[in-house]
């Protein structure tokens, strides 16, 4: 009897046991700091965010509270945005492109960080590596070398004569030597040499007449956040120019570039981002938290722009996309 008694015991104290966790963490309001380049753009993404988070349990100004900071273009503004997050005490800082995270790594190494979306941590020395980054940042990859060369390599189809690529190094972005040459590496193997074109805030026009006068005859502008604020201008230029061009996201294609390959845009990040946050909440440390490169692409052709450049985009290309502007 006595060991039946016992037995009891210990079972209801395995079942009292998370209750009384559960308990101890009812009257916790969580804080999340929001460090983001620019409002307008992400709201919908913002809206997938706290959706799920309330799918997870939580309820904003019950048991969450947000805290937004939004550098609205001017991404100098990042750095002190951070800090005033880490004054605040947040729990968690979620952010998204590599400016947000390197600027919230370098405002804290203890509250865990998570992006939503970034360029290759481990070559910009924000992680250790993507399977254990090792620190306090973990979240998802949008932008590596890989994808930059497959991107070359697209432009090569619409622009077989080009022999000069170039890649747009925007105001906010540190291209390291040694990526670059890697990069560069890659890039003969398709038969063109690549130029890095940096580029000032206040004179994107001076960067397309320097490539002009040094024989760029293509142009790659990646992901990042400063690129996607100014494709308009970037694609007139290139237009003007007679550049063609290939950024990421859709949303440079539909701005007027002629190609946009890389990770499919939606939602879904953001809502597993809220699923990283809850974890961390939890008690998960982003040190152990895999840091994850994407798995869907999506090619996007703009033929107006195609058109305005005098190309004609090859048939295997066109069967290849996922999306044609006419």
């Amino acid at each position: 009897m006595r060991l039946i008694g016992l037995a009891v015991v210990l079972t209801l104290s395995l079942f009292a046991a998370p209750r009384a966790a559960e308990a101890q963490q009812a009257g916790k309001v969580y804080r999340i700091g929001v460090l983001g380049t620019a409002s307008a753009p992400y709201e919908p993404f913002i809206g997938a965010f706290r959706h799920r988070l309330r799918e997870l349990g939580y309820e904003e100004n019950k048991t969450l509270l947000i805290e937004y900071r939004w550098a609205e273009g001017k991404l100098d503004r990042l750095p002190g945005l951070a800090a005033e997050l880490v004054a605040l005490r947040v729990d968690v800082i979620v952010t998204h492109a590599s400016s947000g995270a390197r600027a919230a790594k370098e405002a804290t190494t203890t509250i865990p960080i998570v992006a939503a979306t970034m360029g290759d941590p481990v070559e910009d020395g924000l992680a250790a590596s993507l399977a254990r980054p090792g620190g306090n940042l973990t979240g998802f990859v949008i932008e590596d070398r890989e994808l930059h060369l497959k991107r070359c390599e697209l432009l090569k189809e619409v622009a077989p004569k080009a022999s000069r690529l170039g890649i747009l190094v925007a105001p906010t972005v540190q291209m390291s030597d040694a990526w670059f040459e890697a990069l560069q590496t890659g890039a003969r193997s398709l038969g063109v040499r690549l130029q890095r074109v940096n580029v000032r805030a206040d004179d994107l026009a001076g960067a397309f007449s320097t490539m002009a006068k040094d024989g760029v005859n293509a142009l790659n502008v990646g992901s990042v956040a400063w690129v996607l604020d100014h494709r308009a201008a970037i694609a007139a230029l290139a237009v003007k120019h007679r550049l063609p061009t290939i950024g990421g996201p859709r949303r440079f294609a539909e701005g007027g570039g002629l190609l946009a390959y890389g990770a499919r845009e939606g939602v879904d990040r953001w809502q597993r981002t809220a699923g990283y946050v809850d974890r961390i909440l939890k008690g998960a440390k982003p040190a152990e938290l895999p840091i994850e490169r994407p798995t869907k692409f999506e090619l996007v052709i703009n033929l107006k722009t195609a058109k305005a450049l005098g190309l004609t985009i090859p048939q295997t290309l066109l069967l290849r996309a996922d999306q044609l502007i006419q």
